[in-house]
């Protein structure tokens, strides 16, 4: 017997034996008795037809393998699973002809011929799914490209409105998914505002209504509040509220997805199909895939708006800093200058110094804090800036220094400084820049160490042959978190921001601005135990790396 003759006898037995197989096969997924056999029996039929084309594939076989396919890969069928099928058909109809009578079973050379259409069938599945996963690959390429593009154009502010943008990706979706409607809504994540609906394809307006109502009766508002797909199958019968219009458009079906909150935004993407139909697994993952790319990238135009509007007001808090700072260079030198000329002409005359000399002494000193406080403020902004201080580097000594501005600090807060020097600590470092740091160093120990303890200033050369400069002070411990704060320029610890003594958060930023432009570093040790010390460390010649630095950063050394 010919193995046509075979199927056409036992078509009905391999049928039920293949779709019971495939059932309890992997690939059956959860799909139903009625997707399963989809086109399979008429495949089954055309390897009965008398055309002599067993053995070979014909037109009318391959069409329904393509068909097929095209079915299976919907379902979100993978190609192992679909091609399995065959596999199974071909053991079915191998059962069916065992069962045969010995002398009616067919000949080797029949089984031969059903195994190589049975090949060349796998051969038909495996080019149609790679096919379609090209273009598929293709569609999802060009799906991205206009979430992009549409993402872009809010980026930049750009003229097409966003509704007119998503009308065009859902279109696209449509195209993928051979649907004839569909819709979204997209709200604020936070509020639940509705931010905009759009709708396209058949029955358009009347999805659109049901994209705009968000009643928790509605069909939008279950999806919405709920943050579930729903399939309506029927949309004529269905007993969910949806408008009679609706129900006329021609929209026969319909799903909806929510698509996943961000940050800003999230929504309901709706799909119609003019027939009567349910949503299959496969295109509820295509679907899913859409909306989460939609979202975010929508959603990551929004951060960069937002993103842009910090960044503008973080540059207007810029330039107001850089023109207060300006500001307060040129009105304030003018009548500081007049001031100290002032003073220095009450030390010139003798006669007027007895009587105004305490006066005149107040008068300089506050002039020169000031000019001190307008240097402070123009160097921070060029730290801030990128750049590095202004050195004038020579022969200095460190003992002098140190003992010279004790003495000044001595006149202004008592004596509270205790100098402990090496001798000869003399090296190539900016006399200025040095006297400002050792300042700082000892005015913050002042402001926030133990008032009733000496304030240590000690001069000295380390282990390594690197000139050391410190101020230890009794007190609070700097915690941890404040040591990675303390050189920022217009950062202050939380006792300083809690304490009666105020500031602009300069000194310590200076202090390592310093260090860094004569190539060396600053320290910090601070404990219960021990207190708190601060160190400038510096080589012993600092000229050597400020050429160097000048050279690489704008080619003069000053």
């Amino acid at each position: 017997m010919r193995i046509a003759e075979v199927i056409r006898i036992h078509r009905d037995e391999i049928l039920r034996l293949w779709t019971a197989e495939a059932h309890r096969a992997a690939s059956a997924r959860g799909l139903g008795q009625p997707e399963f056999e989809n086109l399979m029996p008429h495949y089954l039929d055309s390897l009965t037809e008398p055309d002599g084309s067993l053995g070979e594939l014909g037109p009318k076989q391959r069409k329904y393998l393509e068909n097929h396919v095209a079915s299976r890969i919907r379902q979100g069928f993978s190609l192992p699973e679909i091609v399995e099928e065959l596999a199974l058909l071909g053991r079915c109809i191998y059962r069916a002809a065992e069962r045969c009578p010995v002398a009616e079973q067919p000949t080797t050379a029949e089984l031969e011929k059903l195994f190589v259409v049975l090949h060349l069938s796998s051969v038909v599945v495996v080019d149609r799914f790679t096919r379609h996963m090209l273009e598929d690959e293709q569609f999802e390429k060009r799906y991205l490209r206009l979430i992009q593009s549409v993402a872009t154009e809010a980026i930049q502010d750009r003229a097409a409105p966003l509704r007119e943008r998503l009308g065009e990706i859902l279109v696209l979706i449509m195209e993928a998914l051979a649907a004839q409607s569909a819709a979204v809504q997209l709200f604020n994540a936070e509020t639940g505002k509705l931010d905009v609906a759009v709708s396209a394809g058949a029955g358009a307006e009347e999805l659109g209504r049901i994209a705009r109502a968000l009643s928790a009766a509605t069909f939008a508002g279950y999806v919405a509040e709920q943050a579930k797909s729903r399939m309506l199958g029927d949309v004529t019968t269905t007993t969910v509220e949806v408008p009679d219009a609706l129900r006329k458009s021609g929209v026969g079906s319909l799903f909806s997805m929510r698509l996943p909150a961000h940050h800003r935004r999230m929504g309901v993407l709706y799909v119609g199909f003019s027939e009567v139909r349910s949503f299959s697994p496969g295109e509820a993952a295509r679907l899913e895939t859409f909306g989460r790319q939609l979202i975010l990238h929508l959603d990551n135009a929004a951060l960069y708006a937002d993103l842009r509007k910090q960044i503008a007001t973080l540059n207007e808090e810029r330039d107001l800093r850089d023109r207060f700072v300006s500001v307060l260079a040129h009105d304030m030198r003018g009548p500081l200058s007049s001031a100290k000329m002032a003073a220095q002409m009450l030390f010139g005359r003798p006669r007027l110094l007895d009587e105004e000399r305490e006066l005149a002494v107040k008068v300089s000193r506050n002039v020169d804090r000031a000019e001190r406080m307008i240097r402070d403020l123009l160097d921070t902004d060029r730290i801030r800036a990128g750049g590095s201080l202004p050195l004038r580097i020579g022969p200095c000594d460190l003992t002098s220094v140190a003992r010279n501005v004790v003495a000044e600090l001595a006149s202004v807060y008592g004596d509270r400084f205790v100098v402990e020097a090496a001798a000869d600590v003399r090296g190539f470092w900016s006399l200025d820049e040095i006297e400002r740091a050792l300042w700082n160093l000892a005015t913050n120990a002042v402001k926030y160490g133990a008032p009733d303890a000496p304030i240590r200033v000690r001069v000295a050369w380390n282990a390594r042959g690197e000139a050391l400069l410190e101020v230890h002070n009794e007190g609070n411990p700097l915690s941890a978190e404040d040591q990675k704060l303390l050189f920022m320029p217009f950062s202050r610890t939380r006792d300083a921001q809690r304490g009666a003594e105020k500031g602009w958060g300069l000194g310590l930023a200076l202090v390592e601005a310093c260090a860094k432009a004569h190539g060396g570093r600053t320290e910090v040790e601070s404990s219960p135990v021990s207190g708190t010390a601060f160190r400038l460390v510096l080589p012993k010649d600092s000229r050597p790396f400020y050429r160097a630095q000048a050279v690489e950063t704008q080619g003069v050394v000053h």
